[in-house]
């Protein structure tokens, strides 16, 4: 038997970036994970991330919203070559659970609505890590830490294998480091 612990915020939302982070720090840490996947939707949470693992030797692949998700990019693109040159990795692509409209089929958005039952930030922490995946940039059989959040900021994080979305059945979850209780 193998025992864990999950936070469980109170509300959902930016104000628990901090923790989330911590937490997803500190378990990277004492697990020897060396990736970390976050969704930035504005470069806050990333720059926010990019300051903890500083000197860790943990790299960060940092997901915004995909361009053209909204006429101007949300994230704040001069944080790019900071991040780039502190190792990170800026990974902009196709928000899987978006694409109804382009492949013509209702399962994106089943798949998302349903993980969406678990709370905003589990679907995202899954759509990222399958994003990173498909990108080669969390390998087969990689245990990573994926962080998101609803709305802002960070307030989801997971240890888990990611796998790309042509592996899909491939993808674990291994432990819910912290998540709002939606109650």
């Amino acid at each position: 038997m193998m025992q864990g612990q999950t936070t469980y915020f109170e509300q959902t939302g930016k104000q628990n970036t901090a923790a989330t982070l911590e937490l997803a720090v500190g378990a990277a840490q004492e697990r020897g994970i060396t990736t970390i996947v976050v969704a930035s939707t504005t470069g806050a949470t990333a720059a926010e991330a990019a300051r903890l693992v500083q000197g860790t030797g943990i790299k960060l692949v940092i997901v915004p919203h995909q361009f053209g998700w909204k006429d101007e990019p949300e994230f704040d693109l001069s944080l790019v070559p900071r991040l780039q040159a502190q190792g990170h990795v800026f990974h902009a692509a196709t928000m899987l659970f978006h694409t109804s409209d382009l492949y013509g089929a209702g399962a994106p958005t089943a798949m998302a609505n349903l993980l969406r039952v678990f709370g905003q930030g589990t679907k995202v922490c899954i759509e990222i890590g399958l994003m990173a995946a498909d990108a080669g940039q969390v390998g087969p059989d990689q245990e990573c830490i994926l962080v998101a959040g609803t709305g802002r900021g960070a307030d989801t994080a997971m240890i888990a294998t990611a796998a790309g979305t042509l592996r899909l059945s491939s993808f674990k979850v291994h432990e819910i480091l912290c998540k709002p209780a939606l109650r």
